[in-house]
């Protein structure tokens, strides 16, 4: 009987306690929306993983341009806007900073209820949102050229610009809802020492019999369908006339973005075929294995593959990147607003355009576009910034022998022979990293961007990657099936009669 009153008195104790924990949850809580509502704003920001700048660098990582802007990076991004924010706005706001490892994941963390004020999704996932009527526009004050802050708008590169203006969602502009952030292309890197710029220079070197399990393909569907296209339909993409012709990049796109049945059939054949010549299918993995040398090309966005080529050249190997001659995908990550996180708060809106335009303020840019390695859509506008890191990283050194002058105007200014935009360089740069990080305009020409596919279509493209990916066990030999009945009839024999002799 003592030990049951104890027993009722320890629950007794620790539901109390409980309780009482509650309650001081409770008050807290309530202490936090009061001072969030009188004094600061809580901005919740939901980004790529290792896809800003965190801070933390290494004194000898301090940047002096030409222009004489320091670039330096202490603390993560995020937190100096927080000071920046109340320095020009006279408000605290504290950045909820999280991130997500793919589209899917992000949209299936939205889909479970995670509430974000501001994301950054690619292009497709933009306009999925868009087309589900989960964004909100940006304000006539963001793209205001005369605020003060509004480094967006002043900033972004005319290519980028109109790029997002031209691409549309139910009849509403890209440009309306989503504000550029790092862009770039999709192309082949490759071991110049075992694969010609030639060979490199086509989506069908990741089917050449010649390089059998010395090649890698994407994990992702969008990026290996959009492969398996080029190779489809190459004669037609590499067809005089049809480049020629003035609606070109219009018909480019509706080709890259062929989704009918016999579209996704011929495609998986022609996967289902690749699945045998290539090394393995990779997300990550393939930037080490050519830098180690374990295959001679690799299926690559843009931006990781200016990290391999840096990498490699510590070691002494000298890859390049190649962007088949058939087209290229162009992709892009922006940052777009949530409906039900900005939830009709005008201050949460001011902060989370403001938080847009101190990532486009032109030293902004060029910390994350070193700290990521990917291209930033900031061009600069008046502030030569960005234009002066790129002189930085790549302008021609006077032991150049062989040097050419690299035209940048199409993504500064506008104007491809712009000649306050060329940079003299090396000219090994011509496939190299700066190549990789701002293609020519040439190359340019012959992008595509990769849209949002519909229910059905999605559904279709899905379930053929699961059937190329998957082990199709109909088309084992009936003698295979055999060999391995024996197998394990045999080892179900000795392991009987094992356990017999025991």
């Amino acid at each position: 009987m003592k030990n049951i009153v104890t027993m009722i008195l320890t629950i007794t104790m620790i539901l109390g306690s409980l309780l009482q924990g509650e309650a001081s949850i409770i008050a807290h809580a309530n202490i936090v929306r009061a001072k969030e509502k009188n004094n600061g704003i809580t901005l919740r920001v939901c980004n790529w993983e290792e896809y800003m700048d965190l801070g933390g660098w290494d004194e000898e990582e301090r940047i002096l341009l030409e222009n004489g802007v320091e670039i330096f990076g202490e603390n993560p991004m995020y937190e100096d806007f927080e000071k920046w924010y109340f320095e020009q706005y006279g408000r605290e706001v504290h950045v909820e900073y999280s991130c997500f490892g793919t589209n899917e994941d992000l949209y299936n963390q939205l889909n479970m209820g995670d509430a974000y004020d501001l994301v950054c999704p690619s292009e497709y996932m933009i306009m999925k949102l868009m087309a589900e009527d989960r964004l909100m526009p940006y304000s006539q004050e963001f793209f205001d050229k005369n605020g003060k802050n509004n480094y967006y708008i002043n900033s972004v590169s005319p290519y980028i610009r109109k790029t997002l203006a031209e691409n549309e969602m139910n009849g509403e502009s890209w440009a309306a809802y989503a504000a550029g952030y790092m862009w770039g292309i999709t192309g082949v890197l490759y071991n110049p020492e075992k694969v010609s710029a030639e060979e490199a220079g086509t989506w069908a070197v990741f089917n050449n019999p010649q390089y059998k399990r010395q090649v890698t393909l994407k994990d992702n569907v969008r990026d290996s369908y959009f492969a398996a296209l080029g190779i489809l339909k190459a004669e037609q993409l590499t067809d005089k006339a049809f480049i020629a012709d003035a609606h070109y990049a219009e018909q480019l796109g509706a080709q890259m973005n062929d989704v009918r049945p016999e579209t996704i059939a011929q495609a998986q054949q022609l996967l289902t075929e690749m699945m045998d010549n290539i090394y393995s299918l990779e997300t990550d993995s393939g930037k080490a294995d050519m830098i180690t040398g374990k295959i001679v090309a690799n299926y690559q966005w843009s931006g990781d593959a200016v990290y391999a080529m840096n990498e490699a050249e510590q070691d002494g190997a000298a890859l390049k990147f190649a962007v088949p001659k058939e087209c290229t995908n162009l992709w892009f990550d922006g940052w777009v607003m949530l409906k039900n996180g900005i939830a009709g708060d005008k201050e949460k809106q001011h902060a989370a355009e403001a938080f847009v335009n101190f990532l486009s303020r032109p030293d902004n840019a060029v910390r994350n576009m070193y700290y990521i390695g990917y291209t930033s859509s900031i061009a600069g506008g008046e502030d030569n910034t960005v234009f002066s890191y790129l002189d930085y990283c790549y302008g021609a050194e006077d032991e150049d022998e062989e040097t050419m002058l690299y035209p940048l105007g199409y993504f500064f200014s506008g104007e491809n022979n712009d000649s306050a935009y060329g940079i003299r360089v090396a000219k090994s740069q011509a496939d190299r990293q700066l190549f990789a990080q701002y293609p020519p305009e040439d190359v340019m020409k012959r992008t595509a961007v990769m849209e949002y596919f519909d229910t059905e279509a999605n559904q279709a493209i899905n379930q053929m990657w699961i059937d190329v990916r998957c082990f199709d066990i109909t088309e084992v030999p009936v003698i295979v099936w055999v060999l391995l009945l024996a197998a394990v009839l045999g080892g179900l024999t000795v392991h009987c009669w094992k356990k017999f002799e025991k």
